[in-house]
């Protein structure tokens, strides 16, 4: 097969990549080669299946790595108008209930991908599905790229085909094994916007435990950053919006990195004391654990008496001090948890790491191979929970879609 642009990757950005470069160069041949099946399997999961499009409040804060994704973004703007106006997909903000959230009316993401396969109809834009790319070449001025079926000329590449996280979507970081062979390296990589884990005999009688509060990373007494919402805890880890934002400083701090959550967030340590010296007075004449049984569900309850006091739930409430009080008190406002790992890829969202700063150019071209392009998760930017990564793929695929498009006409390489 001869073509023009090949798009390695059927998922988000490599949908963006595809519009940008048929609309920049209606009459290139351009193909997406995608490995499954079917295209657009990751996107299809995205926001629980409700397609978290974008955050109307994108900052730096949300997007991690060497890459300036905000820069990127902002060369971008018109992200918006690709749905509501290019694909027809009314949107709308908030839908379930989070603040800033950007979500398809309908509330799911099958409404999203028939749009955008609509459209990559209209520009005539081909798939060519269950074609692995094994290999890749530069050969006149062009590429060669190997797959089962036998090869594939094109005279630009992009690479769209994700990082390592959700492996049964497709991205399992056979392509960034494949760029290093040729010379191209990649951060560090560690799972992003996943549960963080925590040995188990520290969360031993908390597994399904869902509780509102906030939370730090630290390493050492370095705090790294604090979110608030629902914290889950489960055998060996813990998870939750809140904790899968911070998951991205396991690449840096790993070994040295500590949670310390605060499980009553809206109270001071002076109020909890108050709070508690009240009911064990209120309750005397029954046992520890139902010093916090007002409070807590009953399994944190016990467990708190029980790791925090080392005492039995069954002992009177009597028994436990002013200073048993002070202690328990200071555990539920800063409860330590020594991250020991990462979950597995196959629980995380995202990928931390990847193809770094210095590899890519202004026009996310490769610097090593003159006509290579990147976009997406393969990129080093992991963004934040919240549709930063959608964000990313739609602003990264735009623009690589856009120049490489660009350079077949003698614009921008």
């Amino acid at each position: 097969m001869n073509t023009d642009i090949v798009i390695i990757g059927g998922g988000a950005s490599g949908f963006a990549a595809a519009i940008a470069a048929k609309e920049t160069a209606p009459d290139a041949d351009v193909v997406i080669a995608e490995r499954l099946p079917r295209t657009g399997k990751k996107l299809i999961a995205t926001g629980n299946g409700k397609c978290n499009l974008s955050n109307m409040s994108l900052g730096s804060r949300n997007f991690h790595g060497t890459i300036d994704a905000m820069g990127i973004i902002a060369r971008t703007p018109g992200w918006y108008e690709l749905f509501t106006e290019k694909l027809g997909v009314a949107c709308v903000t908030g839908s379930d209930g989070r603040e800033g959230g950007v979500y398809p009316r309908s509330n799911s993401s099958a409404t999203v991908l028939n749009a955008i396969r609509l459209k990559l109809s209209a520009l005539g834009v081909r798939e060519l599905c269950e074609c692995e790319i094994t290999g890749i070449r530069p050969s006149d001025g062009g590429f060669v790229l190997t797959y089962k079926e036998g090869e594939i000329r094109c005279r630009r590449v992009i690479i769209a085909a994700g990082g390592y996280a959700a492996p049964s979507f497709g991205t399992d970081g056979s392509m960034l094994r494949l760029l290093k062979n040729m010379g191209i390296r990649s951060e560090k990589i560690c799972p992003a916007v996943a549960p963080l884990r925590v040995s188990p005999d520290r969360l031993r009688g908390l597994k399904g435990v869902r509780i509102k509060g906030e939370i730090a990373a630290f390493s050492g007494n370095k705090e790294l950053r604090r979110e608030r919402g629902e914290l889950q805890f489960n055998e060996n880890n813990i998870s939750g919006i809140c904790v899968f934002n911070l998951a991205y400083l396991f690449q840096k701090y790993e070994g040295r990195l500590t949670l310390r959550a605060d499980l009553a967030p809206d109270m001071t340590e002076t109020e909890l004391t108050k709070y508690l010296k009240k009911i064990r007075r209120d309750r005397a004449g029954t046992t520890a654990e139902e010093l916090l049984s007002g409070f807590f569900v009953r399994n944190l309850a016990v467990w708190l008496v029980k790791n925090v006091l080392g005492r039995s739930p069954s002992e009177p409430i009597g028994s436990v001090t002013d200073r048993d009080i002070m202690s328990l008190c200071k555990s539920i406002k800063s409860l330590e948890l020594a991250v020991t790992g990462c979950s597995p890829w196959q629980n995380a969202q995202s990928t931390m790491g990847g193809i770094p700063a210095d590899c890519i150019n202004d026009e996310l071209g490769s610097v090593k191979y003159d006509g290579m392009y990147f976009c997406g998760e393969i990129l080093d930017v992991a963004g934040d929970c919240g549709g930063y990564n959608l964000q990313w793929a739609w602003s990264s695929g735009t623009l690589a879609g856009k120049n490489a498009a660009l350079s077949l006409k003698g614009g921008k390489k």
